[in-house]
């Protein structure tokens, strides 16, 4: 658990890039890979995971400089990967400048539940990471090689003198 602001934005910043990686490896072709025929397509989990970051943080009481984000999901996967760049860096600064130490021991209803601020902070993490992991899913089924997140892709194994990665 976060003890400190510095300890939070640290895991922030690492998973930020991650994410960021994934999201700059879509196309604009990806992101119309659907989950099945009715479900949600790539690029609106990808939005989603993007745009719900000020929308969690606002309803804990964080204050963000408006970020103007379109309703609907953009057809440009550029546009999806810049957007979640900037509101990841006003998401930091935020989060840096209004709440403190002394704050993430701070108790909210976080969704039906009593949660401190560290908690809820770990809940923006497993969320965007939740998320992302979709993303990296659904990169697969159109074609694309996903970043390597936590370790690297099957493709990446080979050079690493492993021919039969493991499953």
């Amino acid at each position: 658990m976060y003890v400190t602001i510095s300890d939070f934005i640290k895991e922030w910043d690492k998973e930020a890039i991650l994410t960021q990686n994934v999201l700059d490896g879509l196309t604009d072709d990806s992101i119309k890979q659907q989950v099945y025929p009715e479900g949600r397509t790539l690029g609106r989990i990808a939005w989603h995971l993007t745009t719900s970051i000020p929308e969690y943080l606002t309803h804990f009481g964080l204050e963000m400089n408006a970020v103007e984000y379109l309703e609907s999901v953009p057809t440009s996967a550029k546009e999806i990967a810049e957007t979640f760049k900037n509101i990841n860096s006003t998401a930091s600064q935020a989060i840096e400048q209004q709440w403190t130490d002394e704050s993430l021991k701070n108790v909210q209803n976080a969704f039906g539940r009593e949660e401190s601020n560290a908690q809820i902070l770990m809940g923006l993490i497993k969320h965007i990471v939740h998320h992302r992991e979709q993303v990296t899913i659904l990169m697969r089924q159109a074609g694309i090689k996903p970043f390597g997140v936590y370790g690297p892709p099957k493709e990446d194994w080979i050079h690493l003198g492993i021919e039969n990665p493991p499953l």
